[in-house]
């Protein structure tokens, strides 16, 4: 059982390149969970609403940080860490990383700060592999609009942030990826979706978790 975990910007097509191995899985046979942050659990979903719903007083950014590692804890406990526990593969929409991008870069919070709560919430669990999908913050930002446009939906809070927080946000990715690059697989998520899954692919079986 393999821990992978999904980053990146909005639209950078973390949820269609984790449906893809998620049928390479189910095609093969092995057991699997799909799941997703802030969320996964009930109350993830309740406080994923507080996060991400445009307010006229919405939480600050040490509230934000906090609400986001309470949604993990629960997360972890009651998903992801018994799945694993279980011999299956765990897929994740956004983990810990994201709150190192989001809270500390975006936000300015201490990254030492915030990899603590991350310790604190997760029981000290990482995953195996974290795949960043990585996309300039112009075109995720026209991505974003196309399906806002195609849909009827609207941005939510955090997507509805300035280019310059999202800037912030993308280079706290890719720090991370370049301070452990073992377990990470950084993609330019400007490949076709069948390009981008033949390099994870490739990664994966490199790594001897798929033959």
């Amino acid at each position: 059982m393999f821990f992978v975990v999904f980053e990146g910007l909005d639209g950078s097509g973390k949820s269609s390149l984790m449906r893809k191995l998620e049928l390479h899985l189910k095609n093969t046979k092995i057991d699997y969970i799909t799941t997703r942050e802030p969320g996964g659990t009930s109350v993830g979903d309740e406080i994923r609403e507080i996060i991400l719903k445009k307010q006229l007083n919405p939480p600050t950014a040490r509230t934000e940080l906090l609400l986001y590692q309470a949604s993990r804890a629960q997360h972890v406990d009651l998903v992801i860490r018994p799945a694993l526990t279980q011999k299956k593969w765990v897929l994740c929409d956004r983990f810990s990383a994201s709150s190192v991008a989001f809270q500390g870069g975006g936000r300015g919070i201490s990254i030492e700060q915030v990899e603590w709560l991350n310790q604190f919430s997760t029981n000290e669990l990482e995953a195996d592999l974290t795949v960043l999908l990585d996309l300039s913050v112009e075109e995720s930002k026209k991505r974003r609009q196309n399906r806002e446009q195609s849909t009827g939906s609207e941005s939510d809070r955090i997507e509805s942030e300035a280019d310059t927080f999202h800037e912030k946000v993308r280079q706290g990715f890719l720090n991370q990826a370049c301070r452990s690059p073992s377990k990470w697989l950084v993609l330019n998520a400007s490949l076709s979706p069948d390009e981008l899954f033949n390099l994870l692919l490739i990664a994966i079986k490199d790594k001897k978790w798929l033959v």
